[in-house]
């Protein structure tokens, strides 16, 4: 079994803000696949679907980006879900906008969503989908990151969505971490 996660903060406050940059690349494969999140339990809004023989867990905690790992941590010990077979979908200020990497491990760098994960977990062993919202030029971190994308802006983080689909796929497939990072970073 796998889980799929995306960081955001619900709310329609911070809709589409680049803080919520796990929530949109979720929601983009939940749409492409027409699946929808449409259990609320565990801090969070989630679906179990069945895709090519294999059981996924589709999350987006409710418990705003700081208490993410709640969620997370409460879905993985129900559903006995292994940190390996763990993708967490977030934004990261130290890459250009739209910019793909991926981690199986390593420290949080700052992320607060990512603190909470692995505290909640007791590991940094699980998989990150790290898309760069880059790191403000002129204002403060927390209104960077609490405001829309502009179009430009957008436009690179779409083709960024659409990358993510295939990482998806291939997580969902078996490939495990050296092949994503082989394959995407």
């Amino acid at each position: 079994m796998k889980l799929i996660t995306g960081l955001g903060n619900p709310g329609q406050k911070y809709d589409r803000t680049k803080h919520n940059t796990g929530f949109m690349a979720l929601d983009n494969y939940l749409n492409k696949n027409n699946l929808t999140l449409n259990k609320d339990k565990f801090d969070g809004l989630w679906t179990k679907e069945k895709i090519d023989g294999e059981d996924v867990i589709f999350l987006e905690p409710q418990t705003y980006m700081n208490d993410s790992g709640k969620s997370i941590a409460q879905v993985a010990n129900f559903f006995k879900i292994a940190p390996k077979d763990i993708l967490v979908i977030h934004d990261d200020m130290d890459m250009p906008i739209g910019k793909i990497r991926i981690r199986a491990n390593g420290k949080s760098g700052g992320h607060n969503g990512i603190k909470s994960i692995m505290a909640c977990l007791g590991t940094n062993s699980f998989n990150r989908l790290k898309i760069g919202i880059k790191h403000p030029e002129n204002e403060s971190v927390v209104s960077w990151v609490l405001t829309p994308f502009n179009a430009e802006q957008q436009k690179q983080m779409d083709q960024a969505f659409t990358t993510s689909e295939d990482i998806i796929n291939d997580f969902i497939s078996g490939k495990d971490a050296q092949y994503l990072m082989n394959r995407y970073n």
